[in-house]
C-alpha cells in the first residue's frame, strides 16, 4: 500500500498539524523509540558486561537520541537539511545494529520518520532496508533458523507503513472535507449577501414605485390645479379681478396643503390629513370639503361614512384608500367632466369598501390597458398598485354617458397581496 501519488507523507503530516490523531501518533512514535532504545542499551549491558564495544554503544546510544530528538526542530519538509539528518539518523542505528543486533526493533519508529518525511517511493525503500537490517540482526541473534525471525518484521513493518498511510488518507479525507463545508459555508455565505443586496434593490424598487405615487396623489396634482388657477386668474385679471383674486386665494390654499405633504414627506411620508388626527372618516370628509372648495361650484363632493369600525385600521390601509381617493377624485376633475362625485367608506367585519362615484361622461373600462396617448404615467395603474400591495382589489362601473364608480376592497385580515390579483371591470 503506497500513499497517494503526487504527494509526500511529509504533507500529509503537515496538513494534519493541528489533527489530534496526527499529534497523538507522533507522540507515540517518539514515545515507542526511546522506550525500545533504553531497552536495548540496557539488555546490552547486561548481557555483555565490560566488553571492548561497550564505550561505542553508549556513545551511539546518545548520539542517536541527541539526532532524534534535533528531528522535530529541522521539520518535516524534504529539505536538504533533514534528508542529511535522516541519513545519518539511519547510517547510526545501523552501525549500532551491526554492532548490537537487540537495537533492530528501534527501526519501527524509523518507519514512521521515513515515510514522514521522504516522498513515497523513497520512503518504501528505506523501510525495505530497514527491514532487511531488522531480519539479519534476528538471524545474528538466533541459534538457527527461525522462520519467524524472517516472517515477523516485515510483517511489522508493512502494518507500520499500513497504519501511517491510512492515516494519511484520513487526514486527507478530512481535509478535503472540511474544504467542502468552507467552500459550502462561503457559498452560503455570498447568497446570503445576494440575497440581501436584492431584497435591498427589490425594496428600493417598491420604494421609488411608492414616493411616484405618493407625488402624483398630492403634490403633481396640487401644481396641476395651482397652474389652473392661477391661469383662469390671469385671464380674468383685468376684466373681473374679484375672481381673479379668488383664483388666487384658492391656488395659495393649495400651496399650504402641498407644503404640509412635502414636509409630511420628509417626516414619514404619511398624508398630511392623517397626521392632523381623526382618522381615514375625518380624513375623507376634509377631503371632500377641500375638493368642493376648489372647484368653486363645477365640482361638488360628498362622503358618506357606513358601518362601524370593529377594530382601528392600520396605518398603511388608512394611508392607502386616502391616497386612492385623491387620485380617483383628480381622475374625475381632469377627465370626467363631472358635477357631482361621492365618496363612500363601508366598514364590513372582513374587509373595508371606499367607493368613489361620479356622474360623469364614463368610458368603457378596458381592465390593465392604458389609454392611447395618456400623458399622466399613474391614475388607475396606481390605484392598482396600491391595492395589491395590501392584497386587496379594484372594480370599476362605467358607462359612457352615466358615469363611473370604482369601488376598492381591502381585506382586514390580509398579511400579503395575492400572487396574481385580478381587478375587476
Amino acid at each position: 500500500m503506497a500513499p497517494e501519488a503526487g504527494r509526500t507523507p511529509g504533507n500529509a503530516v503537515r496538513d494534519r498539524a493541528g489533527d489530534p490523531d496526527a499529534r497523538w501518533l507522533t507522540a507515540l512514535m517518539h514515545a515507542a523509540f526511546f522506550l525500545l532504545l533504553g531497552a536495548s542499551l540496557t539488555r546490552f549491558l547486561l548481557r555483555h558486561p565490560g566488553e571492548a564495544r561497550t564505550p561505542w554503544i553508549i556513545a551511539l546510544s546518545v548520539a542517536i537520541a541527541v539526532l532524534y530528538v534535533i528531528g522535530p526542530v529541522l521539520g518535516s519538509r524534504p529539505t536538504p537539511r533533514s534528508l542529511v539528518w535522516l541519513g545519518v539518523l539511519v547510517a547510526v542505528w545501523m552501525v549500532l545494529v551491526v554492532l548490537a543486533p537487540s537495537f533492530a526493533w528501534c527501526a519501527v519508529p524509523l518507519f514512521f520518520t521515513g515515510l514522514r518525511i521522504l516522498p513515497p517511493r523513497a520512503a518504501l525503500a528505506l523501510v525495505a532496508l530497514l527491514t532487511l537490517f531488522v531480519v539479519a540482526a534476528q538471524l545474528r541473534l538466533a541459534d538457527g533458523f527461525d522462520p519467524n525471525l524472517v516472517l515477523a518484521p516485515p510483517a511489522v513493518a508493512a502494518v507500520a507503513t499500513a497504519v501511517f498511510v491510512h492515516m494519511q488518507r484520513q487526514a486527507v479525507r478530512q481535509r478535503e472535507l472540511s474544504e467542502r463545508q468552507r467552500e459550502l459555508i462561503d457559498d452560503l455565505l455570498r447568497t446570503r449577501r445576494e440575497l440581501a443586496a436584492t431584497e435591498r434593490r427589490e425594496g428600493t424598487l417598491a420604494e421609488r414605485q411608492r414616493l411616484s405615487m405618493e407625488i402624483h396623489d398630492t403634490l403633481a396634482q396640487g401644481l396641476s390645479s395651482q397652474q389652473m388657477l392661477l391661469q383662469a386668474a390671469d385671464r380674468t385679471w383685468d376684466a373681473d379681478p374679484a375672481t381673479a383674486r379668488r383664483h388666487v386665494r384658492t391656488a395659495t390654499g393649495i400651496a399650504e396643503r402641498n407644503l404640509a405633504e412635502a414636509r409630511r414627506f420628509v417626516h414619514d411620508l404619511a398624508p398630511a390629513d392623517l397626521a392632523e388626527g381623526g382618522g381615514l372618516e375625518a380624513a375623507l370628509h376634509a377631503l371632500a370639503a377641500r375638493e368642493t372648495a376648489q372647484g368653486q361650484g363645477r365640482l361638488t363632493v360628498r362622503c358618506h361614512v357606513e358601518g362601524e369600525r370593529h377594530t382601528a385600521l392600520p396605518d398603511r390601509v388608512q394611508s392607502a384608500l386616502l391616497r386612492i381617493a385623491q387620485g380617483a377624485l383628480a381622475n374625475v376633475k381632469e377627465h370626467a367632466n363631472a358635477t357631482e362625485a361621492a365618496l363612500t367608506l363601508t366598514h364590513l367585519d372582513d374587509r373595508v369598501v371606499l367607493d368613489i362615484a361620479d356622474n360623469g361622461q364614463g368610458f368603457v373600462p378596458t381592465g390593465r390597458t392604458r389609454t392611447a396617448g395618456s400623458v399622466r404615467g399613474h391614475g388607475l395603474p396606481a390605484i392598482r398598485a396600491r391595492l395589491h400591495q395590501l392584497g386587496g382589489t379594484l372594480t370599476i362601473e362605467s358607462v359612457p354617458g352615466e358615469g363611473t364608480v370604482l369601488s376598492a376592497a381591502v381585506p382586514l385580515t390580509a398579511t400579503s397581496p395575492p400572487t396574481a390579483p385580478e381587478d375587476l371591470v
